[in-house]
């Protein structure tokens, strides 16, 4: 066991990717079944196939997306200080934060056997409330995380984050769309009924 563990710790330090990997392929179900025990649900009745779900996105897409996007900023700003590590974490806000969202509410209906027309509907209605979650965590977040952690560690350290943040990607992910989709068109109603009102006025 201990010689499988300094091979793994060679391996992976000569390929960053898969220590990201390897801590995705732990935490996004670790998530998901934190949301689970959080919404009532127990070992006889935690969906795992979603687990294994989360797993499978996790390290196959969010761990290896989400290291070249960590080299990529890097490179283009390579210092390491606050004011670099607040105009990265900004600049993600608005490039890899939305296209994560998007790709994860298109793709995890998909995982779990839904149809395309489902899973678009799922980001139309979904993403809007998740980005107005995110820019007001991960911001503070990533800037510690260009600022402060060496490279080699961000993708690792961001995975910490991304337990707290996937535990409320699950809550998203399983929130009926259509109690969403209420919500959103009763807030359209309040709006133009308040327009009406001042235009009475």
């Amino acid at each position: 066991m201990r010689m499988f563990l300094r091979k793994l710790k060679l391996v992976t330090s000569q390929y960053p990717i898969l220590r990201g990997m390897i801590a995705y392929s732990v935490i996004w179900p670790t998530s998901s079944i934190i949301q689970q025990t959080i919404a009532g649900k127990r070992w006889d009745t935690y969906d795992y196939k979603k687990c294994l779900t989360f797993s499978v996105y996790g390290s196959l897409f969010v761990a290896p997306t989400l290291y070249m996007w960590v080299r990529f900023s890097s490179r283009l700003w390579p210092a390491t200080n606050l004011k670099s590590g607040i105009k990265k974490a900004l600049i993600e806000q608005v490039t890899y934060g939305p296209s994560a969202m998007v790709s994860f509410f298109f793709f995890m209906p998909l995982l779990e056997g839904r149809t395309v027309n489902q899973a678009m509907e799922e980001v139309y209605v979904k993403v809007p409330q998740a980005w107005r979650v995110a820019i007001c965590y991960w911001p503070i977040f990533q800037t510690i995380n260009f600022a402060y952690i060496p490279e080699r560690n961000r993708v690792p350290f961001v995975a910490f984050g991304s337990l707290i943040w996937t535990i409320f990607l699950a809550y998203m992910n399983q929130y009926e769309t259509e109690k969403l989709k209420e919500k959103k068109r009763a807030k359209e109603r309040l709006k133009q009924k308040t327009q009406e009102n001042q235009q009475v006025t």
